[in-house]
């Protein structure tokens, strides 16, 4: 099987996540830290630009695949994951603007009960379609906006010392949406389990 372009870029964007893992988990290093802070954030703006790059592409091209539309969500979810749990671990947490463990159970078991989801209706009805909600491309904004904002925190809140406020608001909008958006996937879920039941 031929990858398309956009499909291209999404696998490249899922393989940027280990570099980024893996500076995230510096950041507190005394000697490479701000460093590894600039990075981190430098290749999460590279993977925000090509996710919606990769998007443009697919529909200007008209290279929407079902392939594509499994690996570009799952693209999002490993990155907000991964970066959940390093910005919440006090070892690899942005000092003085640790993500709340909270936050980061919601957003992250969000994507747990998607997945448990997927796999229910798939041994029910042996089919499958994913429909990205609008709600849940909202929720992703919100949580690489909280990302960016908690590495760019150090230095923003220099200049504004209210940034902290800022990113409470963010992350905790970021949980609550992902809140509801586990709540309409999960009505999503059962309606269409209900149609195929009915078939």
């Amino acid at each position: 099987m031929t990858l398309s372009y956009a499909n291209k870029i999404t696998i490249l964007r899922i393989l940027t996540i280990a570099p980024f893992v893996i500076c995230m988990l510096k950041v507190n290093d005394p000697s490479i830290g701000m460093a590894m802070r600039y990075v981190s954030l430098l290749l999460l703006v590279l993977m925000g630009f090509s996710d919606a790059y990769d998007g443009y592409v697919a529909r200007k091209k008209k290279e929407v695949t079902r392939l594509g539309s499994f690996l570009d969500p799952m693209a999002d979810k490993l990155l907000v994951a991964s970066a959940c749990l390093l910005l919440t671990l006090k070892s690899t947490a942005v000092t003085g603007f640790r993500l709340p463990p909270t936050v980061a159970v919601l957003i992250i078991g969000k994507d747990f009960f998607l997945l448990l989801g997927f796999m229910i209706l798939y041994f029910m009805t042996f089919q499958v379609k994913i429909i990205p909600a609008y709600i849940g491309k909202i929720a992703t904004v919100l949580q690489i906006t909280m990302i960016g904002g908690i590495l760019i925190a150090p230095d923003v809140s220099k200049i504004f010392e209210g940034w902290i406020w800022f990113l409470r608001f963010v992350w905790w909008s970021a949980a609550a949406t992902a809140v509801v958006a586990t709540l309409i996937y999960i009505h999503a879920g059962t309606r269409y389990i209900e149609q195929f039941d009915n078939k």
